[in-house]
């Protein structure tokens, strides 16, 4: 078995695997660094593209794990395209997304390679992608191994937990065995139950360590974090404030409208309009509509229904009035420049009745990262554009995250078994953590940090 990790660098960014198997080549995850633009933001494809690439799997749709699919099919035209069912219902408005955004920063920022691909193309890809159902062995190369009278290596998806579609790889060959978390959840979430990784055994895994930083604190519960966010909100209304939530449109905006439609019929919270993005609305409706084949808390909770959502466009933003107590659930999640949740935030900052509350995590190098890292009153850079500002809003933030805490990672180590484990999806102090972790507690595990664009060859 090879496995080459296409990731251009040792942190969370264009999330991509190459694993050749039985001579069939499959690529796991097509996505794009949210740090970098442009072609410098892609995978290194050219690392295989002397390989075999017969499928291209995604686990889910977050722009860095599909966020560069057409580049992928450009380069190995004839692959097959696979993931889940929902992920099926979602990716084409990812895709098309990304080039309304690629466009908008080719304007606002000059960045003059982009878009990297068309809403054409998008369109024209769109009837080769396969949606199936969770736990279904599929033959992903079956087509020439059965010209030549062999089998096939197969794939089945596993539900991860992390967003609406997400999924785990398990691979199977002849003789060996892989699995890949992707993005996983192990803990219920308000709206989505854990990830359903029971029984999984193999001979290799690919595993995310992104919360590898961040230990778990004594006594700390999803419950209580919940109960603080919405005591914070309540705080806000009694100033007469606002509150803006910045959150990523696909998962966390439906995460924490749960939260709130459950707090607003339990009569815990006033019921009111909720502000969000156009791209939150669509996949609001699609978790409503889909809610009967995913694996979900509360399946009869209708968003739509239960809340009262009107999306904010940027115009809008910059006039309506923030003195009245009004809700905001806002792409962006990290507060990047030229969004409505920016704008927001730009308003809000400086005035001392307002809060910001944090869902996610937001890189250090972004607008909400330096927002959150500045001191109360402490002049702090928003961004190049807008310069300067003051710190006197209530900034918080609470760990709703839908990523499986570290420890609980450890043990689906020692679940799966693996004689060898890769680790990837995580800055490389993360890494190292659960490197030093996992050998001090299961020893016979080797352990694996790859570099860029190398290819690992497992004998197992």
């Amino acid at each position: 078995m090879k496995i080459c990790d296409l990731n251009p660098g040792p942190d969370i960014g264009a999330s991509s695997w190459h694993v050749e198997i039985d001579g069939c080549g499959l690529l796991m995850d097509a996505g794009t660094h949210p740090k970098h633009d442009g072609s410098d933001a892609l995978p290194l494809y050219d690392k295989i593209k002397n390989r075999p690439v017969d499928t291209i799997a995604i686990t889910h749709c977050h722009h860095d794990h599909v966020g560069s699919l057409p580049i992928a099919l450009r380069k190995f035209p004839q692959s097959h395209v696979m993931m889940t069912e929902l992920s099926y219902f979602i990716i084409e408005r990812v895709l098309h997304n990304s080039v309304n955004v690629m466009k908008r920063q080719a304007s606002e920022l000059g960045i003059s390679e982009y878009p990297l691909f068309t809403h054409r193309e998008v369109d024209e890809l769109a009837p080769i992608f396969q949606g199936y159902q969770y736990n279904r062995e599929i033959e992903w190369a079956s087509f020439d191994r059965a010209i030549s009278g062999k089998s096939s290596p197969t794939l089945e998806f596993h539900d991860a937990g992390h967003t609406l579609g997400s999924a785990g790889i398990m691979l199977r060959g002849g003789k060996e065995s892989l699995f890949y978390t992707g993005d996983v959840c192990t803990h219920d979430q308000t709206i989505l139950k854990a990830a359903s990784f029971n029984d999984i055994q193999a001979d290799v895994m690919i595993m995310e360590t992104t919360r590898g930083n961040r230990s778990t604190p004594e006594n700390f519960s999803r419950g209580n974090e919940t109960e603080k966010l919405i005591v914070a909100i309540e705080e806000t209304f009694k100033r007469k404030g606002s509150v803006l939530i910045p959150s990523f449109a696909l998962g966390r905006t439906q995460e924490i409208l749960s939260i709130l439609a459950l707090q607003m019929k339990s009569g815990r919270l006033k019921k009111q309009p909720i502000f969000i993005g156009g791209l939150g609305r669509v996949f609001t409706e699609i978790y409503d509509l889909q809610s009967h084949r995913a694996n979900r808390q509360h399946p009869n909770l209708q968003l739509d229904e239960e809340l009262d959502l009107s999306v904010l466009s940027r115009d809008q933003a910059a006039k309506i009035k923030l003195n009245k107590s009004r809700l905001f659930v806002m792409t962006a999640g990290m507060l990047t420049e030229n969004t409505t949740a920016y704008d927001l935030a730009k308003r809000m900052v400086e005035q001392p009745e307002h809060g910001i509350f944090f869902v996610g995590y937001a890189d250090p190098s972004t607008p909400g990262g330096r927002l959150k890292s500045a001191y109360h009153k402490e002049h702090f850079h928003y961004c190049d554009t807008t310069g300067n500002l003051a710190k006197r809003c209530k900034v918080r933030d609470f760990d709703l995250t839908a990523h499986a805490n570290r420890e609980d990672l450890i043990e689906l180590v020692g679940r799966v078994g693996p004689r060898t484990l890769i680790l990837g999806h995580g800055d490389s102090q993360a890494r190292e953590w659960f490197k030093k972790q996992i050998t001090k507690k299961w020893p016979s595990v080797k352990v694996i940090i790859p570099k860029a664009g190398e290819t690992l060859e497992i004998n197992n």
